[in-house]
């Protein structure tokens, strides 16, 4: 399979942010939890150790980041609740997501509206970091919004992208 190229740079969550970006995911029994451009695995993988949710699906494109977290999975027996998909995140299929995280640039978060209302079910909540769903209505934000990697916006599916609502 030969993949595109990265459309964001990878940038990691900072650790001292993730208590916030677990706050706004808000991360209930049974919730399976999609990191599109997960990077290093570090959102998945605290999710899935901390939290009752049925998977975490982490969706990155850069070989050499897929290859560490696998075995980074392997080495912390994680692969019951941890799942990784090598490909672009535009082509790998999401619909059993309840949950998805995001930081990504706002040009890209823009590019994944059409999948995202395509593909999550209403009631879905998509949780982004630092960039804004251009269009979109956030249900809430967490932060100060002064900064690199400050603020987390929550969006729901059916709300706040006024799918069931007129313009």
């Amino acid at each position: 399979m030969v993949l595109g190229s990265p459309s964001v740079p990878f940038v990691p969550t900072r650790k001292e942010v993730l208590d916030m970006v677990f706050e706004a995911l808000d991360l209930r029994e049974g919730d399976v939890l999609y990191d599109l451009g997960c990077g290093d695995g570090r959102v998945i993988m605290e999710a899935a150790k901390k939290y009752p949710i049925k998977k975490a699906v982490g969706v990155e494109l850069r070989e050499e980041l897929v290859k560490d977290l696998m075995d980074r999975v392997k080495k912390e027996n994680a692969s019951r609740k941890v799942q990784i998909i090598h490909d672009d995140f535009f082509k790998a299929p999401i619909s059993d997501a309840t949950v998805v995280y995001m930081y990504l640039l706002t040009s890209v978060n823009e590019s994944l509206k059409p999948k995202l209302r395509q593909e999550l079910k209403p009631g879905s909540r998509v949780v982004t970091l630092d960039f804004q769903i251009p269009g979109w209505k956030p249900v809430k934000i967490l932060g100060d919004k002064t900064g690199w990697q400050k603020t987390v916006y929550v969006y729901v599916i059916g709300i706040s992208d006024m799918t069931n609502h007129p313009s």
